[in-house]
């Protein structure tokens, strides 16, 4: 008799906890919806071809947003980023100081490979779009290139200020560059970028790097790739140099030499 009355009761014990966890189910919140919007990006061209007479251009990014708010859109909630990122290099940086009258090197420091250039637009100034670590954690803007030294660095100290004098040296030379108007909506989620091609860029493949902010948070990003390459004689002194160094030097010299040579003969007086 016992044993007739305990399986009804846990089948009621059983539908009891099943109506509660429904309950709590859908009275539980499920929290905001994730983000939904995608970024398609292209580029006329592919391949950038410079020349001996190369002084620096502009190319135009498209792009559209896939499911885009319209209410947000409406209200400028969207910001985009595009910046134009050029091969790694590595760099040093030395500091001149004057001992006994003669300016010699004192200190230098290497760092890890870095972008080589850089070159950023925005639809409006990044500090407007999103805060300081949310843009350092997708390494977005010219301050939050990671610049880590390598090799015996010594007094540490040194290295805050050397980082900032190899983004001023990057700066002065046009290699690192920023726009912060340099994107804008041309329709609903259809938007155009301009990014500046500097006249010494190098010669590689590029990245070009598009990314979505919505009310100040990172949604996706897209990356397509640029190749610059030289033409004619420069392609040809490049190649050459690159694949047979020693030769090149062995010729480089030989050519100053004749070169000094003929002057001499050239503007020789009798």
């Amino acid at each position: 008799m016992i044993a007739s009355h305990l399986v009804p009761l846990s089948l009621v014990a059983l539908f009891c906890a099943l109506i509660t966890a429904s309950a709590q189910e859908r009275t539980t919140p499920s929290g905001p919806p994730k983000f939904v919007e995608r970024l398609d990006i292209g580029i006329s061209t592919n391949e950038i071809a410079i020349s001996s007479d190369f002084s620096g251009a502009d190319i135009t990014v498209f792009g559209a947003i896939d499911s885009v708010d319209d209410f947000l859109l409406a209200i400028g909630a969207y910001d985009l980023i595009v910046a134009l990122e050029g091969p790694h290099q590595p760099a040093t940086v030395r500091r001149k100081e004057r001992v006994a009258g003669i300016w010699v090197n004192r200190h230098s420091i290497s760092f890890s490979p870095i972008p080589a250039s850089y070159s950023i637009s925005s639809t409006r100034p990044l500090e407007s779009i999103g805060s300081r670590m949310e843009l350092a954690a997708h390494n977005v803007g010219i301050n939050n290139i990671r610049l880590m030294p390598k090799g015996a660095i010594g007094d540490g100290s040194l290295v805050g200020p050397f980082r900032d004098a190899l983004r001023r040296i990057m700066q002065t030379r046009g290699l690192y560059q920023r726009d912060p108007s340099g994107v804008r909506f041309i329709s609903r989620g259809l938007f155009k970028a301009s990014v500046r091609l500097p006249a010494n860029i190098p010669v590689g493949a590029h990245n070009v790097r598009a990314e979505l902010y919505r009310n100040g948070e990172f949604v996706t990003e897209q990356t397509i790739r640029l190749h610059v390459v030289k033409t004619g004689l420069e392609q040809f002194t490049y190649n050459f140099a690159h694949r047979h160094s020693l030769l090149y030097g062995m010729f480089a010299v030989a050519f100053a030499l004749l070169t000094g040579w003929l002057s001499s003969i050239i503007f020789r007086k009798d």
